[in-house]
């Protein structure tokens, strides 16, 4: 997994104001080989259960009325900042059992909020699947300004907790 922090962050005079006026933008891409057929890990891409269970600190995760994507509540903690966010995820691009592009905008109250997007690609490999993604994501408030070491250590956790407990249930 490879992480790099964008070109910018931002901060406005003496300090935020408000919320919106810390950012930081960030990317991350990486791949995962997993043991099960690409059909497989397709349908558990799009269960809520499996994914559920899978993003670390998840309270809630379900489909919206529409069915384009799943509303979630997201407890996190970076470093001495913990919040619960409160979004929406939409999937596009959608190109079964290949991959799709899901994006997510969520709220995390004093916190901040943050929202990105993701390409998901699965490939055939060696009898399993190739899990490869990019993802795009900007972050504001008190989260942003916790700083580059800090947010790439965590969002590194939390991608391998979620990659572990996926591979787990595509397994399972």
């Amino acid at each position: 997994m490879h992480l790099s922090f964008a070109a910018f962050v931002l901060y406005w005079g003496q300090g935020p104001k408000s919320k919106w006026e810390t950012q930081m933008a960030m990317t991350m891409n990486g791949e995962v080989e997993l043991a099960a057929p690409r059909e497989v890990v397709w349908a558990k891409l799009n269960d809520p259960e499996v994914l559920k269970a899978s993003i670390p600190g998840c309270e809630e995760l379900e489909r919206t009325e529409d069915n384009d994507g799943f509303r979630a509540v997201v407890k996190v903690k970076v470093g001495p900042v913990s919040a619960r966010f409160k979004g929406r995820v939409t999937l596009s691009d959608l190109d079964p059992p290949n991959g799709y592009r899901i994006n997510g905008e969520g709220e995390g109250g004093v916190a901040g909020f943050a929202k990105g997007g993701a390409a998901v690609r699965l490939a055939e490999k060696g009898g399993g699947t190739l899990l490869t993604y990019e993802v795009e994501a900007q972050i504001g408030g008190k989260l942003a300004q916790l700083g580059q070491r800090l947010i790439n250590g965590t969002a590194k956790k939390l991608a391998d907790e979620f990659f572990t407990n996926f591979a787990k249930a595509v397994q399972g």
